[in-house]
Order: structure tokens, then sequence, then C-alpha cells
């Protein structure tokens, strides 16, 4: 299996307030206008990677399909102005420190689309953790079309036990690029260059993680990395390249900068990346009809789900044998029980959200275990995708900021 994840030309802001430049990930506080109101005041006229997205808080707003002109006009103009440090053939090592003090690493690189694939089942080497809402990629499929620039929120996962790639990363780094508190509370981050010869030792890294995996899992359904959070933006990008490729030939075809995209790249097994669960809230429901078709698929010991009622709490095991993640097998039956019973499901954060809930007569909680971070790489290998909201990669503000970009043309 060959590399599918390489150095770039990284395009770094100079000379600006990278406070200002870095925002979160534009589908971030999507029910929260507010927020993006306040990153507007904050950043103003400035240089900022706010003028080159669309938050989805906006997208229900007037004038939002106004925002595309102003969008490519923004990326032209930064380009004609020369903001930008190219780290040529390079790698971006970076540190983010959270509002917990934990420390989360990762190594900005690109991939080739050529090795992704959002189709569930597929035997790609990059692939979606969660099925892709294919009504969700034409409008982000617009914003890139006729866009010279990129900036990655894409955080791509990989299986790494030895943790070799992100150790290999850190003793390679040089240039220090860039040091800063980021805005609303996002935490700090700090990024170095690995260019030259490091360049080879993460290179090296990477072949011998790839040649691991294989190994492991097989070479005819090896996955070497899943995409974790920003697959719909990545799934646009494969778009808009299936699209271009069909006019490309020879050299162009092989390097034409939108057939690769840029992403962040993070280690499952890094201590700082918690998975958190994401409960469900049943209501509209009979909870005493609802628990008795719940203790058909329970068996004696297995993964524990705490179903609570306003009557109380009992808790259920579901069969670790017939799935590597609890969700796999209770999703699927909260599906089937609903399309015949009736009933609106939630997604709920947090235990004591799904108490409060679940006080009303009509209600169920249901709690899941922690998902074990071991179990993602078998979890999609075995079902093709997670369930959807299988699990969480931290809060709001943890998500990846806007910062490093690239050429699209």
């Amino acid at each position: 299996m060959h590399n599918c994840f390489h150095a770039a030309d990284i395009l770094i802001p100079q000379g600006i307030s990278m406070k200002k430049w870095a925002c979160v990930a534009c589908d971030q506080f999507s029910s929260q206008p507010e927020y993006w109101d306040r990153v507007s005041d904050f950043v103003g006229d400035a240089p900022s990677t706010l003028h080159m997205i669309i938050p989805e808080a906006y997208l229900r707003r007037d004038g939002a399909a106004e925002r595309l002109p102003k969008i490519h006009g923004a990326m032209e103009q930064y380009l004609a102005q020369g903001l930008f440090k190219v780290c040529r053939r390079s790698f971006v090592y970076l540190e983010r420190t959270m509002q917990s003090g934990a420390v989360r690493r990762g190594l900005v690189g690109q991939v080739d689309l050529e090795d992704y694939d959002f189709t569930p089942g597929c035997g790609a080497r990059i692939r979606a953790t969660e099925g892709t809402v294919l009504e969700r990629i034409p409008p982000r499929q617009r914003l890139l079309e006729g866009a010279k620039l990129e900036c990655p929120h894409v955080l791509l996962l990989c299986d790494d036990r030895k943790d070799a790639i992100l150790t290999a990363a850190k003793e390679a780094r040089s240039e220090k690029l860039y040091d800063f508190d980021l805005m609303e509370d996002g935490g700090h981050i700090t990024g170095w260059a690995v260019s030259g010869l490091g360049v080879g030792l993460v290179n090296g890294a990477v072949s011998d993680y790839i040649q691991a995996v294989t190994a492991e899992q097989g070479a005819a359904n090896a996955m070497a990395f899943a995409v974790g959070d920003g697959n719909h933006s990545l799934a646009a990008a494969k778009a808009c390249w299936e699209d271009l490729k069909k006019s490309l030939s020879g050299d162009d075809l092989l390097h034409h900068p939108a057939r690769y995209a840029l992403v962040e790249l993070e280690n499952i097994h890094d201590p700082a990346i918690a998975f958190e669960p994401i409960h469900r809230v049943l209501s509209g429901v009979d909870p005493g009809d609802f628990l008795s078709a719940l203790d058909g698929i329970s068996v004696r010991d297995g993964y524990p789900i705490a179903a609570v009622t306003s009557e109380g709490e009992k808790t259920v095991y579901l069969s670790r044998e017939e799935s590597p993640l609890a969700i796999a097998i209770l999703q699927p039956f909260l599906d089937r029980y609903t399309a015949e019973q009736g009933g609106a499901m939630d997604y709920i954060h947090g235990e004591d959200v799904v108490r409060d809930l679940a006080r009303k007569p009509d209600a169920v909680g249901l709690i899941l275990p922690g998902m074990e971070k071991s179990s993602l790489f078998p979890g999609v290998l075995q079902g093709g995708v997670l369930p959807r909201k299988t699990f969480s990669m931290g809060e709001a503000r943890e998500k990846r900021y806007y910062l490093e970009g690239k050429r699209r043309q």
C-alpha cells in the first residue's frame, strides 16, 4: 500500500493578527449565531479565515448566497497582497493546548483524493467514519469551485499504536511558524515546520504504519486513515476533483493541486483525544412497551446500557460478540422501534441531560458506555461506516480551527 498522506506547499499568514486569522470550523455553533456575531465583531475587516467561509449558523439568513463572490474575492486579495509564507514540500507539526490543559498533537499535510472514498463498504485507503449526507455536498462544492485557496478543518485519524508518526514529526520539527491564543476560548496553538530531511523521517514512519495496518487488516480491505471530522468538506473536494479530472491528462492529472486536500492528522491513541459517547432520548413512546422490546435483544453480560424512565433506571446488556460497538447493535433496534411504534429520537451529550429529559412520562433515556478508541477502525471495517452520532471528539471549542492554507489552482 502506497503512502496517501504527503507533505505539501503549505501557506502560513505573516505579519497579521493570528488570533483574528484563525476561526473555528464553520459547522460548529450552528444553533448559536450569536457566537459567530461575536467573532465577526472581533475580526472586523482584518485578514481572517472568517472571510473565506460561510458559518452554518448563517445559512438561513438572507444574503448567505451572496457571500460566495466575497469569499473568492478575499482569497484573491490575500494572495495578491503576498500575505503568506510558503513552506514548500513540508508538514506542519502542531500542539493544541485545550482549556483543560491537555495537549493534543497533530500533523498538517495533504491527502490524495484518489485514495479517499465515502461510500460505505468501499476499499479505499481513506474512508469516512459516518454516513455522508449527499445533500450536504453541493453547497460546499459551490464554495470550492472557483476558490483559489483552501484552509482545512478536516481531522484525519490514524490507528498508530506505536505513535510513530507524530513522534517522528515532533523530533523532526524545525522553524516555529506560529504560537498564539485562539479566539473565543479555543485554547493555545503552536506550530512548527517539518521540512527537508524531516519530511523523509515522517514519510518513513507513515510507510511503516501503512505496512503494519495492511498486514493486520489484509491487503484487500486495508484502511489506513479514517475521517474524524469534516467528512462533508472532504467529500465536496472529492466531488470537485472528480468533475475536474475529466478535462485533465498527463502531468496535470497527476499534479493538479485540486487532486490533494489539506488535513490535520491525529492519532486516536493520543491521550488528549477523548471519544465522548452520544446518548439517545426517545420521546412520545410508551416506556413500558419500549423496555419490554429492549429486553428482547439484551443478554446476560456485554455492553452496559442504562435505560432511564420516570419510574427509575435499569441496566441491560448487548452482546459484545455481535459488534465491536454497542451503538452498532442499539441504533438499528431504535430505528426499527420508532419506525413501527412512532416517537422521536434526540442525540444528547451528557448523562445529566439524559436523566433530566427522561423524567417525562412518555420518554426513555439511553446512556451508552464510553467508546473504546481501539474499536473505531474495526467498527468501520465491519460495518462500512459507523452508525450516525456514534461519538464526539471533544467540545465545539476544541474542534479544528482554520489556520494553514494551500492553493487549489
